[in-house]
């Protein structure tokens, strides 16, 4: 009996010792026991969070009035709107909405509301903690800085109630099934993110490569149809009414955005800003940028695939990596380059960040002063020059890393020599 005995007390002393609990906070592979602490906290926060602090309205009362219209009988888009102007988002936000407006008694529920909203925000972090957990590329200890520390991002999901979270929840799903091999499921529900809100489609780029690369030319064609008639029949009672008024309205891409609601070009003059010529100018670079990232770098993480018209499928299940880099990338290679952001699209790319400057080669402490700086960007309202400037530098710095990462490197093969006596 000595010897269990002893086992035993050894593995008590272990468990002791600061080594034992250090990879709890540094190792990316014992990252469940951080996910699950940081998840109990997210609930107790966001409850103290709906008690503590006075909710705001901005477009809640809005989406409403809008869903409203179709309560009373109208599917004519161009008849929808609500106190912020017409409906712009496109069927799946309807059906959402719709039955929030049930639920919440026509919207004037609005604590019930927010902890319908609470338990997205939860949900959504449980879906990106598991896309984490699969990639393996950050430490545990970087998780607080995703969900705890900002307090940006708690006041988008519930103390405003916008429909952007609802959309990137979507958006993380399909990358979870993307990850599970389950690709026609994933562009369902990928394609459900996109009938909420068009920013979805930020990440379409590298979807579409992803497609051709793992089922060929061919094969990707089922994905796409999946995509494209899931949309039509969100749409089809509103199409069916006024099918131009549906599409003018809710895949508007040129509608214009006012200056004083921009997060990140407070610098330039309201004249620039509005200017159809600098509209173009960051569409092309961001195209250009996207070329470029997918000729000299994503065709690397793919070794062995000759990128051709017509493509074979490739056999074999894409590597979280893989996928998740040209995902995250594409998404925030669009944000570097949009016409504006505004204060509720920081959650479109903030829980992609730690993945991405983690993909980098940047030291730590830059990594984690980007997130700082970034954070302040975004919690500075009304934005200013400077705000703005220290958001662009910081995407700049990331970008540059995200080009550099070690991850296009290939690793180099280890060759054993044998010394023959």
């Amino acid at each position: 009996m000595a010897a269990p005995r002893r086992t035993t007390w050894k593995k008590y002393r272990e468990m002791l010792s600061l080594q034992y609990w250090s990879k709890f906070v540094f190792d990316p592979g014992h990252s469940f026991l951080p996910m699950f602490c940081l998840l109990a906290a997210e609930v107790v926060i966001n409850l103290v969070v709906i008690y503590r602090i006075k909710y705001t309205e901005i477009d809640w009362v809005a989406y409403m009035q809008e869903v409203g219209g179709v309560v009373n009988g109208s599917y004519d888009y161009m008849t929808l709107k609500g106190d912020t102007g017409p409906l712009v988002y496109p069927a799946g936000f309807v059906y959402i909405f719709l039955g929030l407006y049930h639920i919440t008694e026509k919207g004037l529920n609005i604590v019930l509301a927010q902890y319908i909203f609470a338990a997205l925000y939860v949900l959504s972090l449980i879906v990106i903690f598991d896309i984490y957990r699969q990639v393996k590329q950050v430490p545990p200890y970087v998780l607080f800085f995703m969900c705890c520390a900002s307090y940006r991002i708690h006041s988008i999901y519930i103390l405003r109630l916008f429909n952007d979270p609802v959309a990137m929840l979507f958006l993380y799903l399909a990358v979870d099934l993307f990850l599970r091999d389950s690709w026609g499921w994933g562009c369902l529900v990928f394609s459900f993110g996109v009938g909420v809100k068009m920013n979805v489609l930020l990440f379409a780029p590298a979807l579409l490569m992803l497609l051709v690369v793992r089922h060929g030319t061919v094969g990707s064609l089922k994905y796409l149809t999946i995509c494209a008639t899931s949309q039509i029949l969100m749409g089809l009672p509103f199409l069916l009414v006024n099918p131009m008024g549906y599409i003018a309205r809710s895949f508007n891409l040129g509608r214009q955005f006012f200056f004083k609601w921009t997060v990140n070009w407070r610098f330039l003059s309201e004249e620039i800003f509005l200017n159809r010529y600098f509209h173009l100018l960051l569409l092309a670079t961001h195209l250009m940028v996207l070329l470029l990232f997918f000729y000299f770098k994503w065709k690397r993480l793919f070794p062995g695939t000759s990128f051709q018209l017509w493509m074979k499928p490739s056999g074999v299940s894409l590597s979280p990596t893989q996928i998740v880099l040209p995902l995250f990338t594409c998404n925030f290679v669009g944000m570097c380059f949009s016409r504006s952001l505004h204060y509720q699209f920081y959650v479109w790319y903030f829980h992609t960040l730690h993945y991405l400057l983690w993909s980098t080669s940047l030291p730590t402490v830059v990594r984690l002063l980007l997130l700082g700086v970034i954070e302040m960007a975004w919690n500075t309202y009304p934005s200013t020059d400077f705000s703005s400037s220290a958001l662009h530098v910081c995407h700049i710095v990331a970008l540059i890393g995200l080009w550099t990462s070690p991850a296009y490197t290939p690793a180099k093969k280890t060759v054993t020599v044998t010394k023959l006596d």
